[in-house]
């Protein structure tokens, strides 16, 4: 308590603040004391760029082409290898089979009738691809 002393003895203008830094030291105490809050969200994978030790993977993107030509259909290839209309979906269930991802891409040249792509792509799903691509020409271009 703050306490005048002298000729005085009528009431006093100090103000006693003992009391006010006691709660701020309490209060201080307790804040130091509570843990803060753990920031919580969404983790985030962030790629890292390949080792240069391991090998390259080849790219296993499957096309069919669809290529004009003399006779009444046009000429199949899958990923550049011939294959006949006949054996189009056998061969495409050989491939589809040790894929976890069934994605195909059919590329048809610019003056066939939408009739074979939609062939292709018929066929493409009867052999078990999830997903039918088209590419275009300003795909292929990049």
């Amino acid at each position: 308590m703050a306490m005048a002393t002298g000729p005085k003895a009528g009431p006093s203008a100090f103000m006693n603040v003992t009391p006010l830094i006691d709660v701020l030291l309490v209060l201080i105490i307790i804040f130091m004391v509570l843990p803060t809050p753990k920031q919580t969200g969404e983790e985030a994978l962030i790629p890292h760029p390949p080792d240069k030790q391991q090998p390259e993977t080849p790219v296993r993107t499957l096309v069919v082409q669809l290529l004009s030509g003399p006779g009444s259909r046009p000429g199949l290839k899958i990923n550049g290898e011939d294959v006949s209309w006949a054996g189009l979906r056998g061969r495409l269930q050989d491939i589809l089979k040790t894929r976890a991802e069934r994605v195909l891409f059919v590329q048809a040249d610019s003056d066939l009738d939408y009739e074979y792509v939609a062939q292709v792509i018929g066929i493409a799903r009867s052999a078990g691809a999830d997903h039918v691509g088209l590419m275009t020409a300003k795909l292929e271009s990049r």
